[in-house]
C-alpha cells in the first residue's frame, strides 16, 4: 500500500527541534524521564499536537496518547507509539523518532483530509530507557499489567526521589488510571541501534521479535575501614571480588555468539578515597534470542556467584534479579504489513530480532503489535553520535504510514510514490 507519504522535511525539521531541549555539548540529548527536560520535550510534542487540533490525554503514570477520531470512535485505535526520555548522555533518534513519526502520520492524514475507520493515535510512554528510574519501559509496562501503579510509584531514583513525586510535580497524579484506555493494535518504528541493516545496505528492518532480557543486581558487602592504618590482611575488602565477578560475567557472555552480557554500573560505597569500601553494587544486563539459553545462563551467573561467595572469606556477595523480560514475538499479519510496504515502495528489507527492549515488548503482551527499524551510523545507540539518515527516517515513516492506514482501515488508492 503506497498511495501516500510523508512530509519527510517537517519531520526531520521536528527531531532536529526536539533535539535542542537538554541538548549536550556533543549533539546529543539528555533528557532522563520525569526530568524538566523530559517534560519540556513533552510540553513542546503537545503544542504540536494542539496546533493541529488533536486530543490529547495522559494517565497516572504519565503516558501521554495524542488522537486522531475516526469514522468510528468507539472503535480501539491503531496507536503508534515510543518515547522522548533519553540516556543520559543519549542521542536525538532513540525514541523520539517514533514519537514524531507517529505525529507525522497523524498530521499526514490531516493534510490529505483521509478518514480512517477506527482512531489513530500516538503514546509517549514514560521512563522506557530506565536510566533514571529502574526497571526500563516502566510505563509502558504499567498500562499493560506487567508492573503495578503502586509498586512503580514508590520507585526512587539514586537521589532518592519517589516516581510519585515528580509524576505530582508536573500534574500526571490527576490522569486516568493507566490500562483504561483500549488499543486495538501497536506500532513503534525505532531506529536499529546495531549495524547491520547499515552492513547490508537495507532500509527497513522487519522486526519480528525482541530477545529475552534479565537484569540483575550484584552486591558484594564487606566492612569500610580506613585506607591507611588497617592491614591489608585483615580487610573484608569486596573490591577484592570485583575482578572475579566481572570475569564470571563475561566469560558467560562469550559462550554464545548470540549471547550479550553487559555491566554497566559500578559503584562503591562510601566512594571516598581514603576509605576502603564496605560495599560494592554492579548492574548486570544478560540478554539471547533463546530463552533457555537465558535461562541457561542464568543458572550459571547463580551458580558462579554462589560459589565465589563461599570462597569470599569475610565478604558477603548477593545476586537479586530486578528485571525479566521473555522473549517477544510479533504479529504476523502486521509484520506482513511492513513486509509488503518496503517491497511496494522499493525499499531494500530484511527481518530480524530486535536485540533491545521497546515499550512494543509489553505492550505485544497485550494487543497486535510490531516494529519497524532502520539503520544508524556505525550501529551507534545510547550516545550522543547516534544518527540515522533524513531518507531513512522518511523511509521509515512512510511504512509506518502504510501499516497505519491498513490496520486503521484505509486503503491506498493504486499507483505508488515514494
Amino acid at each position: 500500500m503506497t498511495g501516500y507519504s510523508v512530509d519527510g522535511t517537517r519531520l526531520w525539521s521536528r527531531l532536529m527541534d526536539m533535539a535542542e531541549i537538554g541538548a549536550t555539548a556533543n549533539g546529543g540529548s539528555h533528557r532522563l524521564a520525569l526530568s524538566q527536560d523530559d517534560e519540556d520535550g513533552r510540553e513542546l510534542f503537545l503544542a504540536w499536537c494542539e496546533n493541529r487540533g488533536f486530543t490529547a490525554v495522559f494517565d497516572r503514570i504519565g503516558n501521554l496518547f495524542v488522537r486522531r477520531a475516526g469514522r468510528t470512535p468507539a472503535a480501539p485505535p491503531v496507536v503508534i507509539g515510543s518515547h522522548l526520555d533519553t540516556q543520559p548522555s543519549g542521542g536525538r533518534f532513540d525514541g523520539v523518532l517514533g514519537v514524531l513519526a507517529g505525529l507525522e502520520v497523524l498530521e499526514t492524514l490531516e493534510d490529505l483530509e483521509l478518514a480512517t475507520e477506527a482512531p489513530v493515535e500516538v503514546a509517549v510512554w514514560t521512563n522506557e530507557e530506565g536510566a533514571r528510574f529502574q526497571p526500563a519501559m516502566m510505563g509502558s509496562g504499567v498500562h499493560c499489567g506487567v508492573h503495578s501503579l503502586a509498586e512503580t510509584l514508590a520507585l526512587t531514583d539514586a537521589s532518592g526521589i519517589p516516581v510519585a513525586q515528580e509524576l505530582e510535580r508536573f500534574g500526571y497524579d490527576s490522569g486516568v488510571e493507566p490500562g483504561s484506555r483500549a488499543i486495538g493494535s501497536y506500532l513503534e518504528l525505532h531506529i536499529e541501534q546495531g549495524p547491520v541493516l547499515e552492513q547490508e545496505k537495507k532500509t527497513i528492518g522487519v522486526v519480528t521479535g525482541g530477545q529475552a532480557i534479565r537484569w540483575y543486581t550484584l552486591t558484594m558487602t564487606g566492612e569500610e575501614t580506613h585506607a591507611g592504618p588497617m592491614p591489608m590482611a585483615m580487610r573484608r575488602d569486596p573490591v577484592r571480588q570485583l575482578a572475579a565477578v566481572t570475569e564470571l560475567v563475561y566469560r558467560i557472555g562469550l559462550e554464545d555468539p548470540d549471547a550479550r552480557a553487559t555491566i554497566g554500573v559500578i559503584e562503591t560505597q562510601p566512594g571516598s578515597f581514603n576509605v576502603m569500601p564496605g560495599q560494592v553494587r554492579l548492574s548486570v544486563d544478560m540478554r539471547h534470542p533463546d530463552e533457555a539459553v537465558l535461562g541457561h545462563m542464568h543458572g550459571t551467573l547463580a551458580e558462579g556467584i554462589a560459589q565465589l561467595n563461599a570462597e569470599a572469606e569475610g565478604v558477603d556477595i548477593n545476586l537479586e534479579q530486578t528485571w525479566h523480560s521473555p522473549v517477544v514475538t510479533f504479529d504476523t499479519q502486521l509484520i506482513e504489513a511492513v513486509r509488503t510496504s518496503a517491497a511496494a515502495r522499493g525499499y531494500a528489507a530484511r527481518d530480524m530480532v530486535s536485540g533491545a527492549g521497546h515499550d512494543a515488548f509489553h505492550l505485544a503482551k497485550v494487543v497486535p503489535a510490531t516494529m519497524v527499524f532502520v539503520p544508524c551510523r556505525d550501529g551507534i545507540s545510547h550516545n550522543e553520535r547516534e544518527y540515522t539518515a533524513p531518507e531513512h527516517v522518511r523511509a521509515g515513516a512512510n511504512v509506518l504510514l502504510d501499516v497505519a492506514l491498513q490496520a486503521a482501515g484505509v486503503q491506498a488508492p493504486a499507483g505508488a510514490t515514494a
